[in-house]
């Protein structure tokens, strides 16, 4: 399944696989190197810890690669405002608290909560893709269904 990220995302990513296949995968191989001088490997907790560590930096390079490869890098110059869509930044109203936030839709792999930038794929996310200013997107929670009234989209 494709991702649709950022221009800056999308260096990022390979910023950080270039790092793990030219710093990290050298440093795991010594480090499991170092363990297997140690002595006997069936009662080497070292050497365990270096060879599952190695295991999820390799799984990690593996799953970066395949992001990578099927990344679909959108350009925010090109963006339409007019609904929400994916890398719009959204400003919505709880209509039953009346509280106001701002959230970017963004891919699974950029959604940071803390950053304001929320999945498409979450359930506010869904709910709000596809709406236009002053209409109100109606989302499932495990409390309830939620109202937010759409107040503002921009890049």
């Amino acid at each position: 399944m494709s991702e649709y990220v950022t221009k800056e995302t999308f260096e990022k990513m390979k910023t950080e696989l270039h790092r793990m296949k030219s710093i990290d995968r050298p440093a795991a191989s010594a480090a499991i190197g170092e363990a297997r001088e140690k002595g006997d490997l069936k009662e080497n907790a070292e050497y365990d810890s270096a060879k599952e560590a190695q295991g999820m930096l390799e799984a990690r390079i593996k799953q970066l690669e395949g992001i990578i490869a099927t990344a679909k890098i959108v350009d925010t110059t090109t963006i339409d405002t007019s609904k929400v869509t994916i890398l719009t930044k959204v400003t919505i109203t709880n209509m039953a608290t009346k509280k106001t936030v701002t959230y970017q839709i963004v891919g699974d792999k950029e959604a940071d909560l803390k950053l304001g930038k929320i999945s498409s794929s979450s359930p506010i996310g869904k709910g709000l893709m596809g709406k236009v200013k002053g209409e109100v997107a109606e989302v499932q929670a495990p409390n309830g269904i939620l109202k937010f009234k759409v107040v503002d989209i921009t890049v």
